[in-house]
């Protein structure tokens, strides 16, 4: 091996094991900040809110206690995150502090109380608490494009769209619904979901956002009082997951399931390694890219991620403001008005129970659809997403090659194999509901 060379592969080696020791210490320090945060808010949500402050998940897997339906639809991904703070005994304070205060409520009589109020860290405008009002029945926020006057709904085809992570149904009504032709406008009913935790549907703080409570949030907001028999779906990132779900149910109903980047895992034999493992390949620990590091700090500490949503998501009309004012923009795009109109409870739960608790479920959601033969999924993927690695497009085509079409797209982002190509895109959702 020449000079040249070896200085070359130690210069290299050095600067990874240099990259490795910064990120070991960075990652320390927000182990230590979260740890501290925790104690913080315990005591200011005891201020605030009193017996109705949210636990939190900085205790141990043990202290996840009961075997309902509900609990069994938690992701090991809320307590089997690895600290070094937490393994050495340092967060042991957190978790006597709510022992103790579970002790006092129990002796007092105390019942925990007005979860349907606003926390003082989540925001408080109309908007972001239009759902709390007494009338509303707890729907979710269906955006629906009906056909045109003079036909029956009876003889149309209808269309479920779901959006991803910290999005809305915007995210298909400025985009898809306004570029598909008019031979589907006049036979196909649009249903664009905000799926819930996010955009105007509701997000109650005694929700655990599970894949099971938006299945059954989409079955009373959508299929069942608009009496769909027959419908398709389409969804993108997270929604690509619920899509898979509400197929299963309802195997009969669904002709085609269109999913956009979906974030599948093969399951392993423990489902605790299938959630844990999600969690590490879509949001692992690392200090680059920067979009990378900010998904891992607001997926692996709590409350260092409710810092950040008190400082943007609770101020998100300030922000907004200040954003029209340095752009000279009256309206502001609607990714950027999404980003922030979610409460760090809906968003965290989300991540944990649906994008890496709901990674068991997929492969039994799947085979549901194989042996039914009658639905057709359809995968569309860009070959240059950071977001959602292409290994979880190939590994479904490959366990189910029947039941499972891929599309790879090149030269297309996780985001931009959609806004990129918007003309493209619709088209070939037209080509996949008039093939099914």
């Amino acid at each position: 091996m020449s000079a040249e060379n070896l200085a070359g592969k130690w210069t290299r080696k050095s600067g990874r094991t240099l990259f490795d020791s910064i990120t070991c210490v960075v990652f320390l320090f927000l182990d230590f900040l979260d740890a501290v945060l925790c104690v913080v808010f315990k005591l200011v949500d005891e201020f605030f809110e009193g017996n109705a402050c949210t636990p939190c998940y900085c205790g141990k897997a043990g202290d996840k206690n009961g075997e309902n339906k509900e609990t069994e639809m938690l992701s090991e991904s809320l307590y089997g995150r690895k600290y070094m703070l937490r393994n050495m005994g340092f967060l042991g304070f957190a978790r006597k502090w709510r022992i103790y205060r579970k002790k006092k409520d129990d002796r007092d009589g105390s019942v925990n109380e007005g979860l349907m109020v606003n926390r003082w860290s989540d925001c408080g405008c109309q908007s972001c608490v239009s759902w709390m009002k007494k009338e509303y029945d707890q729907k979710l926020h269906v955006v629906v494009k009906n056909l045109p006057q003079g036909r029956g709904d009876e003889a149309a085809e209808n269309v479920i769209f779901l959006h991803g992570f910290l999005s809305s149904s915007s995210f298909w009504t400025e985009t898809i619904f306004n570029n598909l032709s008019e031979s589907v406008k006049d036979h196909y009913r649009l249903f664009a979901v905000d799926l819930l935790g996010f955009g105007r549907s509701p997000k109650p703080n005694d929700c655990m956002y599970t894949l099971l409570d938006h299945v059954e949030r989409i079955d009373k907001s959508v299929i069942s009082p608009f009496h769909l028999n027959s419908f398709h779906l389409v969804a993108h990132s997270m929604g690509c997951l619920i899509a898979l779900a509400l197929a299963a149910k309802y195997p009969k109903f669904v002709k085609s399931v269109t999913l956009v980047a979906p974030p599948y895992l093969p399951c392993a034999k423990d489902g605790a390694t299938t959630s844990l493992m999600a969690l590490n390949t879509f949001a692992g620990k690392t200090l680059w890219p920067p979009l990378a590091f900010g998904k891992s700090v607001m997926s692996w500490y709590e409350h260092v991620g409710r810092c950040f949503c008190f400082l943007f998501c609770r101020n998100h009309r300030i922000w907004e403001m200040i954003l029209k004012l340095f752009t000279l923009r009256r309206e502001l795009n609607f990714m950027e008005v999404d980003l922030t109109r979610h409460t760090h409870h809906s968003a965290w739960h989300n991540m944990h129970n649906v994008i890496c608790g709901a990674a068991k479920l997929m492969d039994k959601y799947l085979e549901i659809l194989n042996k039914s033969r009658s639905v057709k999924v359809c995968i569309i993927h860009g070959d240059h997403d950071m977001e959602v690695p292409l290994d979880c497009s190939n590994n479904m085509k490959k366990k189910f090659p029947e039941l499972v079409e891929l599309n790879m797209i090149e030269n297309v982002d996780h985001t931009s194999v959609i806004l990129g190509r918007v003309r493209e895109f619709a088209k070939s959702l037209q080509h996949i509901w008039a093939s099914s």
